[in-house]
């Protein structure tokens, strides 16, 4: 597997997959021809069905914007590597100077062909599911974050303080703003009001609804173009940090506890990420909220004391209710039902994972198990429901 760096990525929203890879893309291929007079852009799949929605044509543009380009949207098309596909052809002169296909496979990842057959190149974790790796920490007697710390470079202390601090930065922001997300659905943001209605409960009420407020932060500021990070995607940013915030507010937990079950959730998100996919176009929804809801419900157990047995518990269960889960945005915008699938998915992950700590870690069903259903599932499911916003919802929504 890949250093968790690759789950964790600071940029703007609002989606990982049609904004953050898209524009990684663009760049890439301007720097490999500078010469270029102009670009010609094609958009397939569901980079192109939901393109205007995402703002994929926006984050293309700005990195030609000093040269003529244009923009093909082919939404029927679909390759076959993968439905979040993009071809870019350099001119110089009306002289073809060269072409590349690359495909946007999540969490701002992007691939192609060659990649794809080198895909060992960068792989720094030798083993690739869960319990392989409770079998390793057993026998060494470490935990999770201990692993990841084993096998990342020095420098991934400092890299999740920065994530942690990104993490921050957007709910203290969001929590404070007002007014009307941008795109034709006009959603008026809730976090602020939200979070003061929050302040005026007490106990155990006052700390959910403040999870509550912290999600819809996060996922506001993602669907106006703000500055998060992805956990395991830009469409999932809220659940993770909303957890982590609630837990470091509400019951005093240090900045360094902090980092380590960070460590702990991107090696789960790295665990679904390998053996299935957190693409919402490849597997739908299930793929990037239930990741992320896995991965808030495994940091969660850690925090509160749990063995990695209980951990990988709370995780199994978040992704496994998570399962079948579409990916129907409304009007190609990350926000109905994207960003309320943000809030409940922090509370469900912290429901699991106070289940995952009252029992001895003992389950039927591994995570590994259910990460390939998912990954079994989301393939099963007709193309309608994997981001090209034809189906469920996002049908039968009018934002006229």
């Amino acid at each position: 597997m890949e250093s968790i760096k690759k789950i964790y990525k600071i940029g703007h929203g609002p989606s990982s997959s049609h904004t953050m890879g898209p524009r990684n893309a663009a760049i890439t291929f301007r720097d490999k021809f500078p010469e270029a007079t102009k670009i010609i852009t094609t958009l397939y799949g569901s980079l192109a069905a939901t393109g205007k929605g995402h703002l994929t044509d926006v984050a293309i543009e700005d990195c030609f914007s000093d040269i003529e380009s244009s923009i093909i949207w082919k939404k029927d098309t679909i390759l076959t590597i993968h439905s979040n596909a993009l071809k870019f052809e350099a001119y110089k002169n009306n002289e073809k100077l060269g072409e590349w296909t690359a495909y946007s496979v999540g969490g701002g990842d992007i691939v192609d062909e060659n990649t794809i057959a080198q895909k060992d190149d960068k792989q720094i974790y030798s083993l690739t599911t869960f319990n392989d790796i409770l079998k390793y920490c057993e026998k060494e007697g470490i935990m999770l974050w201990e692993y990841v710390y084993k096998y990342e470079n020095d420098d991934i202390k400092t890299y999740l303080e920065e994530v942690w601090k990104t993490m921050k930065n957007a709910i203290e922001r969001g929590i404070d703003k007002e007014g009307v997300l941008p795109g034709s659905i006009r959603l008026q943001r809730k976090a602020s009001s939200y979070y003061v209605k929050a302040k005026n409960y007490k106990g155990s009420l006052k700390r959910r609804t403040s999870v509550f407020a912290y999600a819809l932060a996060v996922g506001e500021e993602n669907a106006s173009g703000g500055i998060i990070v992805t956990a395991p995607t830009c469409g999932a940013s809220g659940t993770l940090p909303s957890v982590l915030y609630h837990l470091y507010k509400s019951y005093d937990f240090s900045k360094e506890k902090i980092i380590k079950a960070l460590a702990t959730a991107g090696l789960i998100g790295n665990l679904v990420k390998k053996n299935a996919s957190i693409s919402g176009a490849q597997v739908g929804c299930q793929g990037e909220i239930g990741t992320a809801s896995s991965m808030a419900s495994g940091a969660a157990v850690q925090l509160f004391g749990g063995t990695p047995y209980q951990i990988e518990y709370g995780a199994e269960m978040a992704l496994e209710h998570h399962l079948g889960l579409t990916c129907d945005p409304v009007a190609g915008l990350v926000q109905i039902p994207c960003i309320e699938r943000n809030v409940f998915a922090a509370a469900r992950a912290l429901d699991t994972s106070m289940y995952a700590l009252l029992s001895d870690g003992k389950h039927r069903v591994s995570f590994d198990k259910t990460v390939i259903t998912m990954n079994e599932t989301g393939h099963d499911l007709p193309n309608l429901y994997k981001e090209t916003s034809e189906g469920g919802l996002a049908k039968f929504f009018d934002c006229k």
